[in-house]
């Protein structure tokens, strides 16, 4: 069996990625996409301590894998919402670059 702690290292490489990309990309799309490597480090931590819970425990329910799917539909709305929301920005300024969307200022 793979030990605890390569879920954990990979998850956490996974979300230093992510969070590089949402500091240091400009393209909403590409922060966006860096959100959602965040989304899925959180979702291998979370199947992987129920996966060796249950080991401990094998009557627990489920439960990691409940969690994971609840990340995973919660991530394809946002998904769904900031594309289109992307899209509409793109349509009216003809850029989707994140530091010049000022649209809710005054």
């Amino acid at each position: 069996m793979i030990p605890l702690s390569w879920y954990l290292l990979v998850a956490a490489l996974l979300f230093c990625i992510g969070l590089y990309g949402v500091v240091a990309r400009r393209n909403a799309v590409a922060i966006l996409m860096s959100v959602e490597l965040m989304l899925n480090a959180v979702n291998i931590n979370l199947v992987a301590f129920w996966r060796y819970g249950s080991v401990l425990n094998p009557d627990s329910a489920p439960i990691g894998w409940a969690w994971a799917i609840f990340v995973l539909t919660v991530a394809a709305a946002e998904a769904a919402v900031g594309l289109a929301l992307i899209i509409s920005i793109y349509r009216r300024r003809d850029s989707v670059i994140a530091e010049e969307l000022d649209l809710l200022k005054n």
